[in-house]
């Protein structure tokens, strides 16, 4: 045996290891894959459900509170119009 003989065995070695290191590699890369579009299909799914709550919260909290808050200010603008019809004007001049 010559040393043409070891070279030969090491190189065939050296690809061995080099061809299970890329399948391994591969293995691992389609594993994120999956893992990767699961993790998006659950983040899809809670943004979804995130979307709804806000828009209860909108439709169930929100309106009634803007009504309240109109109708507030509906009648503090009548009453100052009604005050408006009983406040003497000063300094002679009609306003």
């Amino acid at each position: 045996m010559g040393i043409e003989w070891f070279r030969d065995l090491i190189i065939c070695i050296c690809g061995i290891v080099a061809a299970g290191v890329l399948v391994f590699i591969a293995v691992l890369l389609y594993s994120l894959y999956r893992r990767t579009f699961s993790t998006l299909d659950s983040i899809k799914a809670t943004s979804t459900t995130i979307q709804g709550i806000s828009s209860y919260v909108g439709d169930e909290v929100v309106k009634p509170i803007t009504q309240i808050v109109t109708l507030i200010q509906g009648i503090r603008q009548g009453i100052d119009g009604v005050s408006k019809f009983f406040k003497k004007s000063e300094g002679g001049k009609n306003v």
